[in-house]
């Protein structure tokens, strides 16, 4: 028998939508109380890890990372002594799930912010999450914090973002899991034809909205830097590398170099997700050894078009020695956990 495949992907977004605000009775933002689940192989999850040390949330909110493979049931803890989340002393995500809520009828997810003291689920609604670490939890942010969601941009920001979203995001997984050649074909030039309008945006400007980084720039470098390791051939969206897009690339590369963003991508994680996780795309589960990764160091040129990565604020500092990534799956990451050029 063959198993139904939906004809055209739609994303459930059906989250725990609950929010820790600075006035919530329920969950009011508490500097150690609640823990980030997340995933290095998952996008969604990438952007919150990157706004968090943006932000320098480290000592307020704890890191969990889940392993980059996971079955039907759950994302798991198996990177961590004896496969336990040291905090929160559980084996599976899910477990937190069903403390929130038993028998939790939907798709485990990441990120996901965890209660520590009950030791359950607040919310995994990611659109929202970043959101709130940025206007929420400002009390709490590094001297020299960027202002990711500046208030004079965000009606040009807004309308940027939600395209962002809708068409490369996502339209990055509506070209791999669609069920039936039409289905694919739509999403395909859909999603050509947002990086197109992104390419021509980018060739005059160094940054999305503004001179500075911003939100926008965090949402989308998230899918640019697993472009040409997992999309362009896993997800058949193969019109043209990223290093084929000149603006594109050089903004990737930009991004990318700049902390915070590059010192926090683990490529060989992200790659075996997507190539052994989806085995109705790849029944083998081979995980392909390239691309080659030198590229991402080399000069980008972008300083010309003026602006500053954080304006009148500074870079983030060192990396908690718990939370680096593994320099054997990022070449640009050094012992450290820092950035180093190539020689």
């Amino acid at each position: 028998m063959t198993a139904y495949v939906e004809p055209s992907f739609e994303r459930d977004t059906n989250y725990i939508d609950d929010r820790i605000t600075k006035d919530s009775p329920t969950w009011p933002v508490e500097p150690g109380r609640y823990r980030l689940v997340v995933s290095r192989a998952c996008p969604w999850a990438s952007r919150l890890t990157t706004v968090r040390r943006l932000l320098g949330l480290e000592d307020a909110i704890s890191l969990g990372v889940c392993g980059p493979t996971h079955d039907a049931d759950s994302w798991t803890f198996d990177l961590d002594p004896g496969g336990l989340d040291p905090v929160l002393k559980m084996p599976r995500l899910k477990d937190a799930f069903e403390n929130r809520q038993p028998g939790y009828p939907r798709g485990i997810t990441v990120p996901a912010l965890v209660d520590v003291p009950t030791r359950s689920v607040v919310t995994n609604d990611f659109p929202q999450m970043d959101i709130d670490l940025i206007e929420q939890w400002g009390a709490f942010h590094r001297d020299g914090a960027p202002d990711l969601y500046p208030q004079a941009l965000r009606e040009d920001m807004d309308p940027v973002m939600k395209r962002i979203y809708t068409e490369v995001n996502n339209g990055v997984y509506r070209c791999g899991f669609a069920g039936e050649q039409t289905a694919y074909d739509a999403a395909y030039d859909r999603l050509f034809t947002a990086l197109d309008w992104l390419e021509e945006r980018l060739t005059d400007r160094r940054y999305l909205v503004g001179d500075h980084i911003t939100l926008a720039d965090v949402r989308l470098f998230t899918t640019l830097v697993r472009f040409d390791p997992v999309y362009h051939g896993h997800f058949k969206c193969n019109r043209a590398k990223l290093i084929e897009f000149p603006a594109l690339w050089a903004y990737a590369r930009d991004l990318f170099q700049t902390p915070g963003f590059g010192d926090t991508v683990d490529f060989e994680q992200i790659k075996r997700h997507y190539y052994v996780v989806h085995s109705d795309i790849n029944p083998t589960g081979i995980v392909p050894k390239g691309p080659d990764l030198s590229g991402w160091m080399t000069p980008h040129g972008r300083e010309s078009l003026g602006g500053s990565a954080f304006g009148d604020g500074t870079a983030p500092g060192a990396i908690a020695e718990g939370e680096r990534v593994d320099p054997a799956d990022n070449p640009a990451v050094g012992p450290d956990g820092l950035l180093h050029r190539s020689n």
